[in-house]
């Protein structure tokens, strides 16, 4: 709760500025604190970084609906009742479309750049729709969203994000599998 007042994940604790520590709590803070913290995935440019900013936060104000309201009736809930379900349903097939009607004209979400707001709009849909995320794929009708599965597929092609699946990976083939990373070396070094 040091870190996080409201004590849940993800929270970070950044011991480089000490003195204090800086806390950053919640995915869209981090991802923000961290991109101007290095200068990378959020443009500086006014236009681009408020296109970016506003689909990081489009995804903040929707994942709820996903995770909390879709996800739980749908996949969770110990009873199956049809209103929530057909409420959350239809609402996640609306984003579905928001995101795919945009990625028509967009390799991502702020045009041509990879950004924050790709990365944690990726840990949600990308989950959904390329992922049988809560084993609802065909229920949902995920592959007439061509754009958002094409733009899934561009940035699992990222190097970079290939490396970060295989983090507190404990399952699947041993050399897709890397249980804790403390250096970049630990990628060539044998799984355990």
């Amino acid at each position: 709760m040091a870190i996080n007042p409201n004590s849940k994940i993800p929270a970070l604790l950044d011991r480089s500025t000490t003195p204090p520590p800086t806390r950053v709590f919640e995915s869209g803070a981090m991802l923000v604190y961290l991109a101007e913290k290095f200068g990378a995935f959020l443009p500086t440019e006014p236009s681009a970084r408020a296109e970016c900013m506003s689909w990081l936060f489009w995804q903040m104000g929707s994942a709820p609906y996903l995770g909390g309201g879709f996800g739980y009736f749908y996949a969770y809930a110990p009873e199956k009742i049809e209103y929530p379900i057909n409420r959350y349903t239809m609402e996640v097939k609306r984003l579905l479309d928001v995101l795919d009607r945009h990625l028509s004209d967009n390799q991502y979400l702020c045009g041509h750049e990879y950004t924050i707001a790709d990365m944690a709009n990726y840990a949600w849909y990308g989950m959904l729709v390329a992922h049988n995320g809560y084993e609802a794929a065909e229920f949902l009708e995920v592959g007439t969203y061509a754009h958002v599965l094409r733009w899934v597929k561009d940035i699992e092609a990222r190097p970079a994000v290939q490396r970060g699946q295989r983090v507190n990976k404990s399952w699947g083939p041993e050399d897709e599998r890397l249980i804790e990373r403390h250096s970049p070396s630990d990628f060539d070094a044998p799984s355990s």
